[in-house]
């Protein structure tokens, strides 16, 4: 296993490189988006307008994170289960998504997706929404303010503590195949 640290602009190149198992320290602007932000996201994709942010070589945080308290750039931002975006996530690769993380296993389709698109899974650690909120910067609603907790937020991370769950060659931790 290998430790990076990487940057979102930079995470496209190195997919290739990247094996189940290895540790990420990811650094840069990433999208938080769950289930009812993803519902409205796909009505936009739907109707043709424009999107909140572009989806092209970006990463997207399955989380919700608590309200921001005063002197922290967050609240609480821990991983929600990504099996419940598993219906979005590969339209979301074919329109040249990075990346998703998140916790636990996702389904075949979105595995057959992550390869095809030289994509990424990065599995944060669930039950550590405190600790991961250190690692984030900067916290901003972009779209969808109404849906609370749930709004796409633009975050900064620095080096953010991941571990690569499902890789572009197909290996994958929850299958114990890497």
């Amino acid at each position: 296993m290998n430790e990076y640290y990487i940057t979102t602009d930079k995470l496209k190149d190195l997919c290739h490189k990247l094996n189940a198992g290895d540790k990420v320290y990811l650094s840069g602007k990433v999208f938080t988006s769950r289930d009812a932000a993803h519902k409205r996201i796909f009505e936009l994709i739907k109707k043709g307008e424009p999107l909140p942010f572009k989806i092209q070589n970006s990463v997207i945080y399955y989380a919700g994170p608590t309200e921001t308290p005063a002197n922290m750039a967050i609240g609480s931002c821990g991983p929600t289960t990504s099996t419940r975006m598993d219906t979005f996530a590969p339209k979301l690769y074919d329109m040249g998504l990075t990346a998703t993380i998140g916790k636990g296993e996702r389904n075949q389709t979105v595995v057959d997706s992550i390869v095809k698109n030289n994509a990424v899974y990065l599995c944060a650690i669930g039950g550590a929404g405190a600790l991961a909120a250190k690692s984030i910067v900067s916290n901003r609603v972009i779209a969808f303010e109404d849906l609370g907790c749930e709004s796409v937020k633009e975050l900064d991370f620095k080096d953010f503590p991941l571990i690569v769950g499902i890789d572009c060659h197909g290996g994958n931790i929850f299958k114990r195949n890497f």
